[in-house]
């Protein structure tokens, strides 16, 4: 925990707030001060009612960009921290209030899809339209923004960009930062930018990715405009196939995609992580899954190379009907989220995941160093019900590896988290900074993988710690987030 630096008490602070925004946009109810303390990084301490966070002084609930300058401004004055948040999806900490009488400064309210411009395919969104309505309301009118984190339900736009979200299309579509057009993002200091959109440009740096994946910590963003694309699911043709390992899996997929072709999924899982998701027919073995999609010839032959690559390679055919029907029942809403509090609360299981990226010569290699020192070094291995991993977004020049890892708690609910989630985590990201991989593939930093960032990027630290002192020079956005707290 860290002491405020603010010289106002907590109902200064409220009061303060009261007279900027209205009484109706700030909430001080006792447990949404408790639930905004954390995020699902801590979700089993969470559904035990367990928060070890000091809760903020104050939600404010903003409708308006000139709500956000206003808050951001008065923080900045008065050394109040900010914890910028939308959608409350984030995993990995970013949204917990490490500081004492924190501000919770909530986008949710600027929900208006602003403008879709089908001419310039794009569309304008507040930082709180859910991503679910916008995909719902450009599908009708024929596109999508091919954003499709499992999130989607949930998730609103403008986290889904502090946070460099990814999408399970993004082997077509790109990331988000592929996908921002232009974008508003608020400062501390309470100045309003915008950055517009154009095609491209060469005026110097590209100052979209000074926003991009900032988490809160250097500004907030308000609106953002991102592509979107002609919407052809009726063309979408699904592949599966089963082979026997990851390195054989992994080259398929690297074959498919270092050859320009571009299926918008392409996937290999490992026996145990597949045994999750196509127990029906994985048969203990490694599952590869892509699908093809876009105007038909493109799609089909997208296909034919995928089976030509497969036919290189000893390998098991699925029926596309499975794979297909698999992959509609992906995403997680408020269903599943609440099924699997009932699991942590009626048989104490949870499961977690670490996401990490490397080239295609460290795969196997770092596939193999996580699964074998938890295996053999992690103390409570026992007590793993699940450890495996696949690989889910793929680049010219690599892959991702998303390890997951499910367990029986043996250990009281507060203990659960150093017990099992941190050292866990820290075994994959160690590894994956060994073989000069990224500590973070897309649910970025947050306050749990800050012990890394300056060995994450080396000599270019530099370059990011003069962000934060140009930026944020009172240290008031989001403590703790990306930049370490001793930083």
């Amino acid at each position: 925990m860290v002491q405020s630096a603010s010289k106002l008490n907590r109902e200064e602070i409220v009061d303060r707030l009261t007279s900027l925004v209205g009484a109706g946009a700030v909430v001080t109810d006792e447990q949404q001060l408790r639930e905004a303390s954390v995020d699902r990084f801590k979700k089993y301490q969470a559904v035990h009612g367990i928060y070890d966070a000091p809760p903020p002084a104050a939600i404010v609930n903003a409708t308006s960009v000139d709500d956000v300058s206003k808050v951001l401004a008065f923080a900045d004055e008065n050394r109040i921290n900010i914890v910028a948040r939308t959608g409350r999806t984030g995993t990995e900490g970013g949204l917990e209030t490490a500081v004492t009488d924190t501000i919770v400064l909530d986008g949710s309210g600027l929900d208006e899809i602003i403008k879709i411009d089908e001419e310039n395919m794009q569309v304008t969104a507040g930082c709180g339209v859910q991503l679910q309505v916008l995909e719902d309301t450009l599908r009708a009118k024929g596109y999508t923004t091919g954003h499709s984190p499992q999130s989607k339900p949930l998730a609103q736009m403008g986290g889904l960009v502090s946070t460099r979200s990814i999408g399970q299309f993004s082997t077509l579509y790109g990331a988000i930062e592929d996908m921002v057009v232009g974008l508003e993002a608020v400062f501390p200091d309470g100045t309003v930018s915008r950055i517009k959109n154009v095609p491209r440009r060469a005026t110097g740096p590209d100052i979209r990715h000074i926003v991009i994946g900032n988490e809160g910590a250097l500004c907030y963003i308000t609106e953002v405009t991102v592509k979107i694309f002609k919407y052809q699911p009726e063309n979408n043709e699904f592949h599966g196939f089963l082979v026997d390992d990851m390195g054989t899996g992994t080259a398929i997929i690297r074959e498919v995609v270092v050859g320009g072709f571009k299926p918008s999924v392409v996937r290999v899982y490992s026996p145990e992580d597949a045994g999750q998701h196509f127990s029906h027919f994985s048969k203990g073995k490694c599952v590869v899954v892509f699908v093809a999609e876009g105007p038909k010839g493109i799609v089909r032959a997208t296909s034919e190379e995928i089976e030509r690559v497969a036919g290189r390679h000893a390998h098991e055919k699925v029926d596309p009907k499975l794979i297909e029907a698999w992959f509609d029942n992906l995403n997680w809403g408020p269903d599943k989220i609440e099924g699997e509090k009932e699991v942590m609360r009626a048989k104490a299981e949870l499961g977690y995941t670490t996401e990490v990226s490397c080239d295609w010569s460290k795969v196997t290699e770092l596939y193999g160093a996580v699964m074998n020192r938890i295996r053999t070094e992690y103390p409570h291995a026992d007590d793993l019900t699940l450890l495996g991993a696949h690989s889910s977004h793929s680049y010219q020049t690599g892959t991702n590896l998303y390890f997951v890892y499910d367990y029986k708690i043996d250990c009281e609910p507060e203990e659960e988290i150093h017990k099992y989630h941190v050292p866990l985590n820290a075994i994959i990201v160690e590894e994956a900074l060994r073989v000069g991989g990224s500590m973070v593939h897309h649910h970025g930093v947050g306050k749990y993988r800050t012990a890394w960032t300056k060995q994450e990027h080396g000599s270019a630290y530099h370059m990011l710690a003069k962000l934060k002192e140009a930026f944020d020079p009172n240290g008031i956005m989001n403590k703790g987030t990306i930049f370490p707290l001793d930083a």
